[in-house]
């Protein structure tokens, strides 16, 4: 059994297609079906059912490609290790996030310390995270809603308020908290449902008597701000989304509590270099400052 075997058999598991699974590996379709073929005469079963080009794991496929999935993991982490030994001021940290407000900060914080660690960032569904996170296939997913799992360590860095955003001249623009029993009659601006901060915001207003009328629903939260600032409805976005830069004001939301949790993830058994490490830590500080700068906003306020 080879290893090329194996890195051919995962491509080919994942897609379930050989043409595909042979373009995402940039080699022929025959090359790459004789290699599948060889790997189950080794193995002496059927790891496919087939019809035509398309591709089924069967029972022993489904069985068999669990454990090379974990050796040719852990083959990548003795690999990252030794890169990190040999090389740790350079590399790359594979990161993935579901929302990148507050990414380029931290990025532009971690720089600062290691100007020679580059990084590959993702912008990723939470299910699509899920997948990339149990094949240890990312350092480090930084996350809202957080994701629970065996081999998944979850740390909550933030607690992130959910604002009422108005325009400057709305009648609540001079106020700086408002209940959501006031907000009953107006038109609101937001993302589609799925989407954790609309489905928090929903079921929240629906427990305060009322369901938001929307004149928008979009796939796109940052561009929330600015449809709020065109006096198209109100929004509730989060606290770590505001935009200093647009004519908006911000108010807090009384009465109930409507904050999402941001979470850092990382697998388990994955290998994280000194350089990750460091990582880790300027997200965890990054988040006490701004949580620091938030109580004391709402202090004054």
């Amino acid at each position: 059994m080879e290893l090329l075997q194996l890195q051919y058999f995962l491509a080919v598991a994942r897609l379930e297609h050989v043409t595909e699974a042979a373009r995402s590996l940039h080699v022929t379709q025959s090359s790459l079906s004789k290699t599948i073929q060889r790997l189950e005469e080794d193995l002496g079963v059927p790891l496919f059912d087939r019809t035509g080009r398309k591709l089924r794991l069967n029972e022993f496929g489904s069985r068999f490609l669990r454990r090379a999935e974990r050796a040719l993991f852990e083959l990548e982490q003795g690999k990252q290790e030794l890169n990190d030994l040999s090389s740790p001021e350079h590399g790359t940290i594979e990161l993935a996030v579901t929302n990148a407000s507050k990414l380029p900060n931290i990025l532009r914080e971690f720089r600062k310390k290691h100007p020679h660690i580059q990084f590959h960032v993702q912008m990723l569904t939470t299910q699509e995270m899920v997948t990339l996170l149990h094949r240890g296939e990312v350092d480090f997913c930084l996350s809202s809603p957080p994701i629970q799992g065996d081999d998944i360590e979850c740390q909550i860095v933030y607690y992130d308020p959910i604002l009422v955003a108005v325009p400057k001249g709305h009648r609540l623009a001079d106020r700086s908290s408002v209940s959501l029993t006031e907000l009953k009659d107006e038109w609101f601006v937001g993302v589609k449902r799925g989407y954790l901060t609309r489905d928090l915001v929903d079921s929240v207003c629906k427990s305060a008597g009322f369901t938001p009328k929307y004149v928008y629903e979009g796939n796109e939260p940052a561009r929330l701000s600015a449809l709020v600032e065109a006096e198209i409805g109100i929004g509730f976005i989060p606290s770590t989304a505001r935009n200093p830069r647009e004519d908006i004001h911000y108010l807090q939301v009384e009465d109930h509590e409507l904050v999402r949790e941001i979470a850092l993830l990382w697998h388990k058994s994955r290998y994280i270099s000194r350089a990750a490490l460091e990582f880790r830590e300027v997200v965890v500080q990054y988040f006490e400052g701004l949580s620091k700068l938030f109580n004391t906003e709402e202090k004054l306020s």
